[in-house]
């Protein structure tokens, strides 16, 4: 299945992506998609739905999260060969974790806020986990099992921030409001055979900057949830998002690129979506939480 929400802030509705492309209604079925949602039972009862029989929405207009109620926003920072080289860092010997702000969530076409005194906006095509069973020490054998399905991140990155702002982590270039669009969809594991066989890419502009693979992963899908769930339990609706191919901006030659007010991302993933978003100078008026 592709779960998705869709309609104004505040207003969004349950729907899913049928196998010809409509989007078709949920709200009779039920109220919202919701971590709950994302249990393995849950999923079975969509599942058995006669969608042909679910009310076509012709004009769904703004395309929401594809589910409300992240509770943990974890993601992990060099996961791919080629993008530590371009940074200039060693592959690490084990994931490196860090936390972005489940406020920093908005839809896949939202606009992207740059904070003030930005100087160093960037982008980040990457492929979302969505949990959707405990998962607490779990083997990496059994991992998989605890997931409910993938989605588009655009791991939006405040460079100066993030690397050269005192504090030596991560989180103050990675958190801002804005900075992780998720979706259009949430696609279940049926539809992902192989999680670690998916195309991505990012274009800034209409110009191809990224052209991945999750192939090219340091460390699988399977490998992180484990790993992940040494250090922290994870539950239902927490989203894991797990790095990103290169052609970053910050990577650029001969001289590094960075976001400005105007610029336009459009990304995606095989068989996860498509997402676009442009960028705005700071302005509180355009910022959507998406947390209720």
């Amino acid at each position: 299945m592709k779960l998705m929400r869709y309609g104004a802030m505040g207003q969004e509705k349950p729907a899913l992506l049928d196998a010809s492309g409509q989007v078709r209604d949920l709200s009779g079925v039920l109220p919202d998609i919701t971590a709950d949602t994302l249990t393995p039972a849950s999923l079975q009862k969509l599942a058995a739905l006669d969608v042909s029989k679910l009310p076509v929405v012709t004009q769904p207009g703004r395309i929401a999260p594809p589910y409300k109620g992240v509770g943990k926003f974890v993601a992990v920072g060099l996961n791919y060969a080629d993008h530590a080289a371009e940074a200039n860092l060693p592959i690490p010997p084990e994931p490196v974790l860090f936390m972005k702000a489940a406020s920093c969530i908005v839809g896949c076409n939202d606009p992207v806020v740059l904070p003030q005194g930005s100087v160093k906006g960037d982008w980040e095509v990457e492929l979302g986990i969505v949990i959707g069973q405990t998962a607490r020490y779990v083997t990496e054998a059994d991992a998989l099992k605890h997931v409910a399905g993938y989605c588009v991140i655009n791991d939006v990155s405040e460079r100066e921030y993030q690397l050269e702002r005192v504090g030596g982590q991560w989180d103050k270039g990675k958190c801002c409001d804005t900075f992780g669009p998720v979706g259009p969809w949430l696609v279940t594991t049926d539809e992902v055979p192989d999680p670690q066989a998916l195309d991505m890419w990012l274009e800034l502009n209409g110009q191809r900057v990224q052209n991945g693979s999750t192939r090219t992963m340091i460390f699988g899908v399977a490998h992180l949830v484990s790993y992940i769930s040494r250090y922290m339990t994870l539950y239902p609706g927490d989203l894991i998002t797990t790095g990103t191919p290169p052609g970053v901006g910050m990577g650029r030659k001969p001289s590094p690129v960075y976001l400005k007010p105007g610029d336009t991302m459009k990304l995606g993933i095989a068989g996860l979506g498509e997402q676009q978003q442009t960028v705005h100078a700071w302005d509180p008026a355009l910022i959507m939480h998406n947390l209720g």
